[in-house]
């Protein structure tokens, strides 16, 4: 397997992992015709790609588009947003983000895409761009992120698992099996408590639970100037 070039790799990974519309579908066989030609994944990798791509472009169009959102925008298990997995939705994902667009602009990529710079086909545009081996250590640094993913997509039994696989595989890593956390169903995730019934179903108190009363004294008013 040839590790030393792999950006057109990198860069037909990126479509595939990006949303299956019509003009991504009929470009599959010349993708597939690039990384066979780069020769960067191996054998086994490289047939299952061919797998993933043929039914991709070969499926009915409404039910491979479906397929892609129920695998990667229903849940933070398999989310293509790498920081999703580290940060959630915390205060901390902000900085992290930035400081992703600052490394893209030091690679001398600037990003103007309307997707999120952690964005795993925006990750491997960059990762395109850049000296093998910077590359290489750039996508092995989020490898305990794509495991996760890989692990959910295998947990599902999920075709997409390949191309994640394939990405592990140009970060010189091998898949490793990792614990997944039950996703929390959607519904639940965005429901909100019922008025006065508790702050919130996540916070201190829980709906349908007593909730505590807390009785204060006020302090006596000043006498002078004050009518009683």
């Amino acid at each position: 397997m040839k590790t030393s070039i792999f950006s057109m790799s990198c860069r037909v990974l990126a479509r595939v992992l990006d949303y299956p519309h019509a003009e991504m579908r009929a470009a599959l066989p010349e993708l597939f015709a690039v990384l066979t030609e780069e020769g960067a994944l191996s054998p086994a990798r490289l047939a299952e790609m061919k797998a993933l791509m043929g039914t991709l472009q070969q499926g009915d169009a409404y039910e491979v588009e479906a397929r892609y959102v129920e695998s990667f925008d229903r849940g933070r298990a398999t989310s293509l947003h790498m920081f999703e997995h580290v940060h959630g939705d915390s205060r901390d994902r902000g900085p992290a983000l930035i400081d992703l667009q600052q490394t893209y602009a030091a690679g001398g990529m600037f990003f103007e895409a309307s997707e999120l710079p952690d964005y795993l086909p925006v990750v491997l545009e960059f990762a395109s761009t850049q000296p093998p081996e910077t590359a290489k250590a750039f996508l092995a640094e989020m490898a305990h992120i794509l495991n996760a993913i890989h692990s959910g997509l295998i947990k599902r039994d999920n075709p997409y698992a390949a191309a994640i696989g394939a990405v592990l595989e140009l970060a010189g890593e091998k898949p490793q099996a990792v614990q997944i956390t039950v996703d929390e169903a959607l519904d639940e995730a965005w429901q909100e408590p019922a008025a006065f019934d508790g702050c919130s179903s996540k916070g201190q108190s829980k709906p349908g639970a007593s909730q505590p009363i807390h009785i204060v004294r006020k302090t006596a008013p000043h006498q002078e100037g004050v009518r009683p």
